[in-house]
């Protein structure tokens, strides 16, 4: 399993982000369970989003902080 398999979340909790073992991950936002979902690829401390309705993003870990598309997220422990 990859070291950054996990649920990642905002400082405020508003954007839950879970990297699935699998190779896909979900993401909630607020209220909105699954708000989106697709697969994730990572490359060393990149990270690459290919959302299931066509859209597409990247992020980088950096010193155990996942920043992706202008939010910082925090590991959940």
């Amino acid at each position: 399993m990859h070291p950054y398999v996990g649920m990642w979340v905002t400082a405020d909790g508003f954007v839950r982000h879970e990297l699935l073992p699998n190779g896909r991950y979900d993401e909630a936002r607020g209220n909105r369970k699954s708000a989106y979902q697709g697969r994730y690829e990572v490359t060393g401390e990149h990270i690459d989003y290919w959302d299931d309705t066509g859209f597409t993003a990247d992020g980088d870990f950096m010193d155990g902080v996942l920043h992706h598309a202008g939010m910082v997220l925090y590991r959940e422990r």
